[in-house]
């Protein structure tokens, strides 16, 4: 009996951790869509074949606990080309990553908030230990979602983690994360190092 009980727990778990896959999958094929649809974007159907990611991995996929943030001032964020874009502190996150307590903040645009369409997007953006060495040197974004704050709880999903445009290429102001926001440990999911020749905006 214990030995059937433990062969159906292995094959739950790992059908969980083929759907997880998929749906990460399907996450960045999406992602890669959207570069060939916006005609901002730096990268080109041909590109897309430079950039890599790590293999999906729902360790990095925690629930954080909430503490939203009152009387905020606004605050300029710098960004790569030396300008700076306005953005005020929306919370703090504290979750527990590879054993350790980890303490972020969460950003929200002033002006992405002042559109319908983005009037609860939440900026996450982080520095780790892998940064220049298996990840973007200028640190990594990650998008959320204020209506997804349920109980004071909100999910972060460090596998969907993802490059600046300034990535792969210059003109882009991309903002600079933080100092409260470099973690001191690898994140080792999401997107990794492009591996195309950096372009240049016109």
């Amino acid at each position: 009996m214990k030995l059937i009980t433990t062969l159906l727990l292995l094959i739950s778990m790992n059908t969980f951790a083929q759907s997880y896959a998929d749906l990460i999958a399907k996450h960045r094929e999406a992602y890669k869509e959207d570069f060939i649809k916006d005609s901002h974007s730096p990268l080109k159907k041909n590109d897309l074949q430079n950039l890599h990611f790590y293999e999906a991995d729902s360790n990095y996929k925690v629930l954080a606990a909430v503490e939203l943030l009152k009387n905020e001032k606004v605050f300029k964020m710098p960004t790569f080309n030396g300008s700076s874009s306005d953005y005020y502190r929306y919370a703090h996150i504290n979750f527990s990553l590879k054993g350790k307590a980890v303490r972020m903040t969460l950003y929200r645009s002033v002006a992405l908030s002042t559109n319908p369409i983005y009037k609860d997007h939440l900026f996450l953006p982080f520095t780790d230990e892998t940064n220049n060495k298996e990840t973007y040197g200028g640190g990594r974004y990650i998008d959320l979602d204020a209506k997804k704050i349920n109980s004071n709880h909100i999910e972060i999903d460090f596998n969907k983690a993802y490059n600046p445009y300034c990535a792969y290429s210059d003109g882009y102001r991309c903002p600079v994360p933080p100092e409260e926001n470099d973690l001191q440990l690898a994140i080792k999911a999401g997107e990794k190092l492009y591996t195309g020749e950096k372009k240049h905006r016109e």
